[in-house]
């Protein structure tokens, strides 16, 4: 008998050698992309197969668009890959987002490791309003840009991940500050003191280095907050709570209904009775009704938290800052989370959203989260993407998207395979795009994007020409091997020297990320190679800052006087925009989180240190040597005072 022919291969159906690459591509699944050093790689049949099956496609089945194709003219020069979809009707009809005017900076920090004297062992809004008032007052920063504040468990334990939440819609409830809840006010002395019990034990540790515990801090806010919200609202204060209930409709009602069955079932809606697992279903609307005194705690509480972002805006702003806190939206959820049950009938259940291996991350990543399918999420006319928007620039000046380029293509990881054997789903990138521009636009807020790692050049492209600022991080601006020199930065974009996923400047001067990468087991490379790249590349950075006069020849500087050079460099780039991590300010040496890593290494639960150990608080700042220094060397990017977001058409 005669064989199969030559390199087919039957998976679940497909004969793959030309017809499961054809039908793949024609779905917008990539067969092939290019990896972060440019080389061209071919996607495995298994996986291929394993992303049509999650699509719902089925072998000598049709390919499925998400609306029928409908001409407009391009938005930019560059061509977009084969097998993406425009958006219905004319692109030109999506705003542009607003453009910066002037240039600026601001801290860039993680807003649970800044405790102040009065928080409670974790970062809080009126921190975050404090460091925006005094950054601007003192220092001339014109933005503070804050992790993900989305919300996570209503009950212990609480997932440590701002990146991981269980609705990136609504407001992580630890991150308010009890004592400005109006009503806190009129407590009767036994409540007040009660509330001052409970907030001691959590102050106390703001002076040590020890790890944020959220759930110590969670058990205390919510016995603190249930007191207060036991005590009956005035007139104005109840209508205005009510105004917002009305105001974010069938969103707040799924998740406070999710919040009641969960402290009765569990965070994870999948372990759920299987008629509690349909949103929409019968058995829950009576749970919706059983349970709306649980309920309504959980919208009023979103309310406070709503309150208190718009008087950390109105601080940042009144201080004089142009632009002030801008927000971070994280890429998606957790599976088991409030969005991902309220939203199932739009995203892909199994399938981990991540990203390809890169040079900080060789064995790419998988970030648990469940993508949105690009047909349904069309059909249903991109309304539970626009909620996120508008969420998010609410409050603030402006919003940072992680990982853009999901807007347009999105790595997606099988189930049961590892991150590295994923591919790229396209989206239809006009209305993706359009929809975030246009939450920008209609916030008059700045639309900023992720674009870090491997992204087309069509990609940023695209991006800047719709008003999105692109992100630019000083470790990887290179050409040729070598530094990009300053003037050859992009303007469109905000500047940094690293990231929340990259150890601070303080770990690769010391080159303490290389020995705490190869104990983690995250090297695909032997320890020595390692040292020498990361000795190599340092020395690059140095010869850079030296020709630019920044560094003196000569022995290598302190860690604190390279970080300085650092960021004097990124003030000579044309960029619009300078981030400053304040953990780098105050030097830092241990990062927020180790990509790849779950429970061997503590991410996100780092308090805000120095290059010693010991804890930095809010109002240690101002007499800061880092601090003050890092901010001179950004500070001549300023923006004139009162310059604001500029609408573009």
């Amino acid at each position: 008998m005669a064989g199969p022919p030559p390199r087919a291969l039957v998976i679940m159906g497909w004969v793959t050698s030309d017809q499961l690459r054809r039908r793949a591509e024609a779905l917008g699944v990539a067969a092939s992309y290019r990896d972060w050093r440019g080389r061209r790689v071919e996607v495995g049949a298994e996986t291929l197969a394993a992303i049509l099956e999650a699509l719902g496609e089925r072998p000598g089945r049709g390919p499925r668009r998400p609306g029928p194709r409908q001409p407009g003219p391009a938005m930019v020069a560059a061509t977009a890959p084969q097998g993406s979809w425009p958006s219905p009707g004319d692109p030109l009809d999506h705003p542009i987002a607003p453009a910066p005017v002037g240039r600026g900076w601001g801290f860039t920090v993680q807003l649970y490791s800044l405790r102040s004297r009065n928080s409670w062992g974790h970062g809080d809004l009126r921190d975050a309003a404090d460091l925006a008032a005094w950054s601007a007052r003192e220092l001339g920063a014109s933005f503070v840009l804050v992790n993900p504040l989305h919300a996570a468990e209503p009950a212990g334990p609480v997932s440590p991940s701002p990146y991981l939440p269980m609705s990136r819609r609504f407001v992580s409830p630890l991150y308010l500050r009890v004592e400005d809840i109006p009503e806190c006010a009129d407590l009767p002395g036994p409540d007040r003191r009660r509330i001052e019990e409970l907030a001691a034990p959590l102050r106390a540790r703001n002076a040590t280095p020890g790890l944020i515990d959220r759930d110590s801090v969670w058990r205390a806010k919510r016995a603190a907050l249930h007191i207060i919200y036991a005590r009956p609202l005035g007139p104005a204060r109840d209508a205005s709570f009510e105004r917002f209930r009305v105001a974010e409709g069938r969103g707040l009602a799924d998740w406070s209904t999710w919040c009641a069955l969960a402290e009765i079932h569990g965070p994870d809606w999948r372990a759920w009775p299987a008629p509690l697992r349909d949103a929409r279903s019968p058995a829950v609307e009576g749970e919706r009704r059983r349970l709306a005194g649980v309920a309504r705690f959980h919208a009023w509480l979103q309310w406070i938290a709503d309150e208190q972002r718009a008087v950390a805006q109105s601080a940042a702003r009144a201080a004089g800052m142009n632009v002030g806190i801008i927000g971070d939206l994280a890429v998606g959820a957790h599976p088991g989370g409030a969005d991902a049950w309220a939203h199932a009938d739009v995203l892909v259940p199994g399938v981990s959203v991540g990203a390809p291996p890169d040079e900080f991350n060789q064995r790419g990543q998988d970030w648990a989260q469940p993508p949105w399918h690009p047909v349904r999420l069309a059909e249903a006319g991109y309304r539970p993407l626009a909620g996120l928007f508008r969420a998010g620039f609410r409050h603030g000046g402006g919003l940072r998207a992680d990982h853009v380029m999901g807007l347009l293509r999105l790595w997606w990881v099988p189930p049961g395979m590892p991150a590295d054997r994923g591919t790229y789903v396209r989206y239809r990138h006009e209305a993706m795009v359009g929809v975030f521009t246009g939450e920008a636009a209609r916030a008059a807020a700045l639309a900023i994007g992720e674009d870090l790692g491997t992204v087309d050049p069509w990609i940023r492209d695209y991006l800047a020409a719709r008003g999105v600022i692109g992100t630019s991080m000083l470790w990887f601006e290179r050409a040729a091997g070598a530094p990009l020199p300053p003037r050859r930065w992009r303007r469109a974009c905000l500047a940094t020297v690293g990231t929340h996923d990259v150890p601070p400047a303080a770990a690769f001067i010391t080159g303490e990320q290389v020995e705490l990468r190869a104990r983690l087991g995250l090297l695909t490379h032997p320890l020595d190679a390692e040292r020498l790249a990361a000795d190599a590349a340092l020395s690059a950075w140095r010869d850079a800052l030296v020709a630019e006069r920044l560094l003196a020849p000569g022995p290598a500087p302190a860690a604190a006087e390279f970080t300085v050079a650092l960021y004097a460099f990124l003030a000579r780039t044309p960029a619009a925009l300078l981030g400053v991590s304040l953990a780098d300010a105050v030097g830092d040496r241990r990062p927020q989180n180790m990509p790849g890593t779950t429970s061997e290494y503590p991410n996100w639960r780092i308090p805000l240190c120095d290059g010693e150990g010991r804890s930095v608080l809010l109002e240690d700042l101002a007499d800061h040597p880092g601090v003050r220094a890092v901010a001179g060397a950004v500070s001549q990017a300023a923006s004139p005072p009162g310059a604001t977001a500029a609408p573009r058409r």
